[in-house]
């Protein structure tokens, strides 16, 4: 984590979060970590109220719990809260790629087919969690619905952090790709229910994996 963050007032609790929440998603800091409100505004050299409101942002992510007594605290996630993340999950994505699809262009279906190339070559772990959200942001990017998006992706949040642990341990991201493929194939033929039918599998896959290394 940096030391110090120059940037004005305005944006200083937003960059905090970003800052706070890569270091959760990397597993730099892990669940049941204090969050220490006066070191971590020495560190960052900011004030704690601008601190305090980056943290409340982490909290509406469900990336950290306030505690009596204790304060900030980054969350444990266990077997059953990930089952329940990715029904969730599904629900909502099953909708995005519904409305997506009809709208989804070439040059979106081409930029989604270079990100899963990226993914093909890289090696690191975490840059390859992000480029896997990367891929299927810009396909439910297309559904046009902002709101729905920031749910998906502070559920994807949730789990983010554990899945990165479980691909490098469980070497997942070879079947992950296959799937992605398949999806962007249905996707690019336009066949809704085809591409619903893959994510299904592709979540169901990655869901019972997951819980099964957390339990």
């Amino acid at each position: 984590m940096t030391n110090q963050i120059k940037t004005s007032y305005r944006t200083l609790p937003g960059v905090i979060t970003n800052i706070l929440r890569e270091s959760i998603l990397a597993g730099e800091l892990s669940g049941g970590v204090q969050l220490k409100q006066e070191e971590l505004a020495t560190k960052f050299g900011v004030s704690m109220s601008a601190l305090r409101e980056a943290l409340k942002s982490l909290e509406a992510e469900g990336l950290v719990r306030f505690y009596p007594n204790r304060g900030a605290v980054v969350t444990e996630l266990s077997a059953v809260e990930a089952q329940e993340i990715f029904d969730i999950r599904l629900f909502l994505e099953l909708g995005a790629l519904e409305l997506a699809i009809p709208n989804l262009t070439k040059t979106v279906l081409a930029e989604a087919d270079a990100i899963l190339k990226r993914a093909d070559e890289e090696i690191n772990s975490n840059r390859s969690s992000e480029l896997n959200w990367q891929f299927h942001e810009i396909l439910y990017r297309s559904a046009n619905r902002p709101k729905l998006l920031s749910l998906i992706q502070n559920l994807h949040n949730n789990v983010e952090r554990y899945m990165r642990l479980y691909l490098t341990t469980l070497h997942y991201q070879t079947k992950s790709q296959e799937e992605h493929y398949a999806l962007l194939d249905a996707c690019t033929r336009g066949n809704i229910k085809g591409a619903q039918k893959v994510l299904r599998k592709h979540m169901a896959d990655a869901s019972s994996n997951l819980t099964e290394y957390l339990s």
